[in-house]
C-alpha cells in the first residue's frame, strides 16, 4: 500500500480491516509486556482517561462493531463511559484479550458497511498512537501502519467532503489529496511530515516538528471534534 493508491479514489473496503491487523500485530505484544502500573498513566490525548481507560474503550467499540450494537448515543461520551465502567472488574489481560479479538474480527464488518465505519477502524489506530505516546514507545501516530492509515485518512475525508488539502509529505514520495473537492476553492496545503498530519486531524498536540500550513486554520482540520 503506498499514497499512489489513493489516485483512483475508489474505497478499498478491506483497509480498515488490514489497519488493524498490522496494528494488532505490533501493539498487542508490546501492551502484554507492560506492568500494571503502566496502565494507570494518564494518557493526555485523552483528558480524564488512563491508558487502560482508553484500551476498554477501544475494545469496546469494536466489540459493538463485531456484534452490530448501535444503540442511540453509541460513541459518545457518556456510552463510552458507559463501556468502561462495564470492564472496571476486568483484569488488564482481559481487556487486552478482548481488544485483540475485536482488532482480528471487526474488519470484515467494517468491510460491509460501505464506509459508515470506517471511522472506527482509523479512530482505533490514533487511540492506539495516544498510547504509544503515553508509554514512550517508538512509532506513535506512525510505524509500520502509517501508510494504510494515511490511506484510509483521505478516504474518509473525502467521503465526509472535508476541507480540501494537498499535503507534501516529507516522508512519502507522493503526495496526499485529502478532503472532498468542489471546484470552486483552491485546496489548503501542508509540508511537513506524515505523523503531525495525523496529529492534526486528530486533534492531538503538535510537538515541536515544523510544518507548514496554509489556506486552513489547525482546529479546521479535525475529523473526530
Amino acid at each position: 500500500m503506498t499514497i499512489a493508491d489513493l489516485h483512483d479514489d475508489v474505497r478499498d473496503p478491506g483497509l480498515p480491516g488490514r489497519l488493524l491487523t498490522i496494528e494488532r500485530d505490533a501493539l498487542i505484544p508490546l501492551l502484554r509486556a507492560r506492568t500494571d502500573a503502566d496502565f494507570t498513566l494518564p494518557v493526555a490525548a485523552c483528558p480524564g482517561w488512563t491508558v487502560r481507560h482508553v484500551l476498554a474503550h477501544c475494545s469496546a467499540a469494536l466489540t459493538r462493531v463485531v456484534e452490530s450494537r448501535f444503540e442511540k448515543g453509541v460513541f459518545g461520551p457518556e456510552s463510552n463511559d458507559r463501556d468502561i465502567a462495564e470492564r472496571a472488574g476486568w483484569t488488564n489481560a482481559q481487556v487486552l484479550d478482548e481488544l485483540e479479538r475485536g482488532m482480528s474480527e471487526a474488519g470484515a464488518v467494517i468491510a460491509k458497511a460501505d464506509g459508515s465505519l470506517d471511522m472506527v477502524a482509523l479512530g482505533e489506530w490514533v487511540h492506539a498512537g495516544d498510547v504509544r505516546d503515553t508509554l514512550g514507545e517508538p512509532g506513535a501516530y506512525g510505524g509500520d501502519a502509517l501508510p494504510h492509515a494515511l490511506v484510509l485518512l483521505a478516504q474518509v475525508s473525502r467521503e465526509r467532503g472535508h476541507i480540501p488539502l494537498h499535503a507534501d509529505l516529507d516522508d512519502a514520495d507522493e503526495p496526499l489529496r485529502l478532503g472532498g473537492t468542489d471546484g470552486q476553492h483552491p485546496p489548503a496545503r501542508y509540508i511537513g511530515d506524515a505523523s503531525t498530519l495525523v496529529r492534526l486531524y486528530s486533534g492531538r498536540p503538535v510537538t515541536g516538528t515544523p510544518y507548514e500550513l496554509a489556506g486552513v486554520e489547525e482546529g479546521e482540520l479535525n475529523l473526530f471534534g
